[in-house]
């Protein structure tokens, strides 16, 4: 191995920069880079962008002014660095980096980062790279495995792409711009990633894509599997002990992947489903392909199979021509369903997307003062959700030290951060905890006896 190099990776946005950026560590390492929790003494730093968000590429700009301040202080000091921009504002700008931000000397887009040590060399032989085409090539073919003692550092929970972009074009979103088509990787290198995971100490698997359940990979046998069938595979892999999947569509939560929710117990009793608004007017002019009675009609169908589960959503509030009665719409979906956790955003223009050019655009006032409200009934839900936890005895995957001595930390199968004080608790392990309080951002808990799967029945209540 080369002289060993420091490289920072700072990661905004989705579960999916989060993996793609520990594939990117994974990339450089055996090109002799490791990865260092600061910018300031990096030989490499790569930012590995979101476009979602409003101004998104500002952020990064003004991250960039920075950056080139570093890299004079070092340079004054007779030391390299390489700055690299990644991800999903990298494929939406591209160029356009190079020369607004000259500090840059590589911009490469999401499907192409597995190229990523040729184009630092190509970078440092004095070339502004510029790598955002959609190769014909699967990175996922090029991306060496994480070393099992790194793997086991990381945690025991990770995140595992299946799929990864979108077909859906919605009016708001940049992800089939940026993403490009859906892809699914084939079934025998999702088991072969999730066992050497597995083998490296993780006991909890989130598949992520940008539409994950419209998964449809080459299996084994021939036939393309669903997600809900390469769920049941992936729950019969030793040591894995929990599954949970994000980010899904309405429209592809079919048959199947409804019934893992019934008969998986591995598969978490927690689903994050989008659904952006309750007006059926907003929703036919974001695209979504689906109205609101369809959504219901969904959740009371997942509702039946897993009656303790708990539901989580996105909405945007704003989205251009949105009335009161369209807002009021989407507060009554609110108040019907009951969501345990949502997230709300107010809708942002995207450029190059159709509702960015629509000319009946809100209000930044308008948008705030629904968001508040929005917010507030939300927020509601969720502490609703969380009293109804108090009394309930489950199990609780260890995930790390709690901050006080004594004190462990972990998550309920409904993705609630709990708190106990334990002794011969070791990270990894699941504890059976009933518990006993509620607090603004945890619960917490005491541990009890064994584990009597009480979960279904208490929870089916709520």
């Amino acid at each position: 191995m080369s002289d060993v190099k420091k490289v920072f990776i700072k990661s905004y946005g989705c579960q999916m920069n989060v993996y793609d950026a520990k594939r990117m560590a994974d990339v450089l390492r055996p090109e002799g880079y490791v990865e260092v929790e600061t910018a300031d003494d990096a030989d490499l730093v790569v930012l590995n962008t979101c476009h979602i968000r409003e101004k998104a590429a500002e952020k990064v700009y003004s991250e960039l002014g920075r950056l080139r301040e570093l890299k004079g202080e070092r340079a004054s000091r007779g030391q390299d660095t390489s700055i690299v921009v990644a991800g999903c504002v990298a494929q939406a700008e591209g160029a356009e980096i190079t020369r607004r931000a000259p500090v840059v000397d590589l911009v490469v887009g999401p499907q192409s980062y597995h190229h990523l040590p040729g184009l630092i060399a190509r970078s440092r032989s004095g070339e502004k790279v510029v790598e955002t085409e959609f190769p014909a090539d699967d990175k996922f073919d090029h991306l060496p495995a994480a070393p099992r003692a790194v793997t086991r550092a990381r945690g025991v929970s990770a995140f595992l792409t299946v799929q990864e972009g979108c077909d859906k074009f919605c009016t708001f979103c940049v992800v089939p711009y940026t993403r490009g088509a859906e892809m699914s990787r084939p079934v025998v290198k999702i088991l072969a990633e999730a066992e050497q995971l597995a083998d490296a100490g993780v006991r909890e698997l989130t598949l992520i894509g940008q539409n994950v359940n419209a998964y449809h990979g080459e299996g084994p046998d021939g036939r393309t599997w669903t997600l809900g069938l390469l769920l049941e595979r992936l729950a019969q892999i030793s040591g894995v002990a929990r599954l949970r999947y994000t980010t899904s569509h309405p429209r592809d939560m079919d048959a199947s992947l409804i019934a893992a929710h019934r008969d998986l117990p591995a598969l978490m009793p927690y689903l994050h489903l989008p659904v952006q608004s309750g007006s059926d007017r907003i929703l036919a002019a974001m695209n979504r392909q689906h109205d609101s009675d369809e959504y219901r009609r969904i959740i009371d169908r997942v509702r039946a199979a897993r009656p303790d589960i708990a539901l989580s959503s996105d909405f945007i509030v704003g989205f251009p021509g949105e009335t009161d009665a369209d807002f009021e719409d989407t507060m009554r979906l609110v108040r019907d369903i009951g969501f345990a956790s949502a997230y709300s955003f107010k809708y942002s223009p995207r450029p190059g997307t159709p509702a960015a050019d629509r000319d009946d655009q809100l209000p930044e006032a308008v948008k705030s003062e629904r968001l508040a409200v929005l917010q507030a009934e939300l927020d509601d839900s969720r502490r609703a959700f969380n009293r109804a936890t108090v009394g309930l005895v489950t199990d609780i995957l260890v995930e790390r030290q709690g901050r006080h001595p004594g004190q462990m930390a972990g998550k309920s199968p409904y993705l609630q951060a709990v708190q106990f004080e334990a002794d011969g608790v070791a990270i990894g392990d699941t504890i059976t905890v009933e518990i006993t309080e509620t607090g603004p951002n945890s619960l917490f808990g005491r541990p009890v006896g064994a584990l009597s799967t009480p979960t279904r029945e208490r929870m089916g209540a709520l």
